[in-house]
This record gives C-alpha cells, sequence and structure tokens, in this order.
C-alpha cells in the first residue's frame, strides 16, 4: 500500500534535489500529483530541474518550486519552512538528501571536517528541526526520509568525516523514528534511505559513463518507494555489484568487531584477512 502521504496535493521538500537521487525522487513525486519544493546551492541545476520536474507534474511550473538554501543554516532552513508554508500550505513529504564528499583524514583537514558534517549531518538535523513539528502538528500523514549511507554502518577507511556524518544520521533517524511513533496522534514515520553504489554527481568523479556495478538514480528511487511501500524503515539498496546478502554479511561483521574485541575496521586488518573472507561465505 503506497504511503499515504504520498498522495495528489501532498508537498514534497527535497534537499539536494536539483540532481541525483533527489532529483528522481522530485520526478517520482511530481508524477504521483505532489507539488515539490527542490532544495539545493547551484541557481542554474535548480532551474534545469525544475524544468524536468514541471514537464511531468500536473499543474506544471506552478507545482514546481526552486530555493538555494545552505542546509547546515538552521536559520535558513527556518526560513524555507515558513516559504513553503506561504506558497504551498505546508510540508508533507520531507527528503533531506543533501550531502557533499571532500576528503579527510582523522587528523583533517579541519575546514572539510567541518563543511562535510555542516551538510551531511546538521543539514539532516536542522531539515527534520525546521519542517517536522508543523508535520506532527498537522495530525495527518506525513513521511521524513533522511538519506544515510553504508559507510555510516561498515565505516571503511578512507574518509572519516564522511562516515561519521552518515552514522549521526543513522542514529538521529533512528531517535527520530522512535519519537515519532511514540507521540500521541503523530501520522509521520522516517525512514533511513541506504544506497548502494549510485552513479550521481557525488560518486562520478572523472567518469563520464555509468560503471557497470552502479545503479541509476532512478532505480535506487524506484527501489525507495517499493520499501517504503512495504513499512521498511532501513531501505537497504543492493547495486550491480553487491546484494543484500552480502551487505548483511559486512554489516554482522562490523558490529562483531565489538561483540569479538577485535582490532577496529579488522575487515581491512591483514591478520584478519582470511576470517573475514571465510564469513562472508557462509550464511
Amino acid at each position: 500500500m503506497t504511503h499515504p502521504a504520498l498522495s495528489t496535493g501532498s508537498v514534497a521538500v527535497i534537499t539536494g534535489g536539483a540532481s541525483g537521487i533527489g532529483l528522481a525522487a522530485a520526478i517520482v513525486f511530481a508524477k504521483l500529483g505532489l507539488r515539490v519544493c527542490i532544495v539545493d546551492v547551484d541557481d542554474g541545476r535548480l532551474n534545469d530541474a525544475a524544468g524536468r520536474i514541471a514537464a511531468v507534474a500536473p499543474g506544471g511550473r506552478d507545482d514546481v518550486m526552486t530555493a538555494n538554501v545552505d542546509v547546515s543554516d538552521l536559520a535558513a532552513m527556518s526560513g524555507l519552512a515558513a516559504d513553503v508554508q506561504q506558497r504551498f500550505g505546508g510540508c508533507d513529504v520531507l527528503m533531506n538528501n543533501a550531502g557533499i564528499q571532500v576528503p579527510t583524514s582523522a587528523l583533517g583537514p579541519r575546514d572539510n571536517w567541518e563543511r562535510l558534517i555542516g551538510v551531511n549531518l546538521w543539514g539532516v538535523v536542522n531539515g527534520c528541526q525546521a519542517f517536522a513539528p508543523n508535520m506532527i502538528a498537522g495530525m495527518k500523514p506525513g513521511l521524513i526520509i533522511n538519506t544515510g549511507s553504508k559507510q555510516g554502518i561498515t565505516t571503511p577507511p578512507g574518509n572519516p568525516a564522511y562516515n561519521v556524518s552518515k552514522a549521526g544520521v543513522k542514529a538521529y533517524t533512528e531517535a527520530l523514528s522512535h519519537e515519532l511513533r511514540s507521540t500521541a496522534g503523530c501520522q509521520v514515520t522516517a525512514h533511513l534511505l541506504i544506497p548502494g553504489f549510485v552513479f550521481t554527481g557525488l560518486t562520478a568523479g572523472d567518469r563520464k559513463e555509468k560503471p557497470a556495478a552502479a545503479w541509476t538514480p532512478e532505480q535506487t528511487v524506484d527501489f525507495m518507494m517499493q520499501r517504503i511501500d512495504a513499512g521498511d524503515f532501513y531501505i537497504l539498496c543492493p547495486d550491480n555489484d553487491v546484494p543484500r546478502a552480502l551487505d548483511e554479511r559486512r554489516m554482522l561483521w562490523a558490529i562483531g568487531d565489538v561483540v569479538e574485541n577485535r582490532p577496529a575496521l579488522s575487515r581491512w586488518h591483514p591478520d584478519y584477512a582470511d576470517a573475514f573472507a571465510e564469513f562472508v561465505k557462509t550464511n
């Protein structure tokens, strides 16, 4: 059964909505008859995306709102919530999807840490704190989707600030879901989107063509919609290279580091390479 918030006339707000997964979601929502506000930080991309969404929206451009907003700024996000209220009468579907990748190590650089966590983690918190209170008070169905990452669960070496931000999104969204279901009369649900390898501007690098292993944003959003319909909180997406079963073994091994008192990130420790390879083979 389709989530009741995903109905004709509802309003969706999508951060990072001018490209990638956010734009794919905006197009799907518009096709369902929702009015859509896309949020990003590039006016050119916003205008281009608005045209693509308007082409499938029942009301055309009148059903599409764009906003150039820094999601790491709570005051700006609160202003956005007021603008959406004035334009469309409120928000029914909130997708906190904005994300960036900048290089970090455990020891720096500090500016990159602050920028990455500001967008990837505080952007999610700010979006929820700006929009969710009115969604709850409206006493009608609402939907919040926060975009996490498998890296927030298995925390691989390479970019610790990104891992920290996405681990924070997981923990925050779990807490949000519990609070929503514990609030009397609340009809808003929260869900954690955990994409696989998706070919977007965030992951493309210098590549111009989609790698065979990657999903498209459209495939990811189609899977997301299926799992929301099924009522999933953890929307764990596969891709063309990694099936769910392998994701599950990797995640179980990661928590096993704590339970078994292994070295941190033992999956990448040479002394545990054979043990991990054998663990992945077993069911």
